[in-house]
């Protein structure tokens, strides 16, 4: 099984990128989508989270409040890797699942694991053989994140503050797809990016 890390920071244009790569017909596993299936309404996860911060962090269907839970998190260490505790087992545990259903169902050439936050952490580090990072000027990763999830600059910079700055990123990436410029520009980088994959992909099989 050939794992491709898909990271970046917020705003960067992870989730654009990985449409692209589905679009090519590359399998992409998303630990975000996972994060928001498995804290929707009373899921075994929203309950150890209810147990653990308060029934107020649930909206009144048993779902995960994010807009208070973010507002504590950014604000406390102690309280995100409290979070994290209860909600990256979970996450990392049916990323696997579909990882696997993947391979035996579609045997693709690799596959793309989507992780915001896979500096952040070690746990998929053994499963990965390329880490690509998805990189921008860091006002227009602002510009990005304020226009997509109707965020305060201010909070967007609190969410930046608790991930690996974007140099530590930079240093650690295995390849960097740079995406200051238009959807249309990201989509050609990607399809380049895809062939010269496909083609170490067969060679070393």
């Amino acid at each position: 099984m050939t794992v491709i890390a898909l990271t970046g920071g917020i705003g960067s244009g992870k989730s654009e990128a990985a449409r692209q790569f589905s679009r090519l017909g590359v399998p992409v596993v998303d630990v975000d989508l996972i994060s928001h299936t498995l804290t929707q309404t009373d899921t075994p996860v929203t309950q150890e989270i209810g147990r653990t911060f308060g029934k107020e962090f649930l909206t009144e269907t048993g779902a995960l409040d994010r807009a208070k839970m973010r507002a504590l998190i950014f604000d406390d260490e102690t309280q995100r890797l409290k979070l994290e505790a209860i909600v990256h087992p979970a996450i990392q545990s049916q990323a696997l699942i579909q990882l696997a259903a993947n391979e035996h169902q579609l045997q693709p050439a690799y596959q793309i694991l989507v992780i915001p936050l896979l500096f952040e952490n070690n746990r998929y580090a053994p499963m990965l053989q390329k880490i690509v990072v998805i990189d921008c000027d860091e006002q227009l990763q602002i510009q990005r994140a304020m226009q997509r999830s109707q965020l305060t600059a201010l909070q967007v910079q609190k969410i930046m503050a608790a991930q690996v700055s974007r140099t530590t990123r930079l240093r650690m990436a295995d390849d960097v797809i740079e995406n200051n410029g238009s959807l249309e520009e990201l989509e050609e980088k990607i399809k380049r990016f895809h062939e010269k994959l496909i083609k170490t992909c067969i060679v070393s099989k």
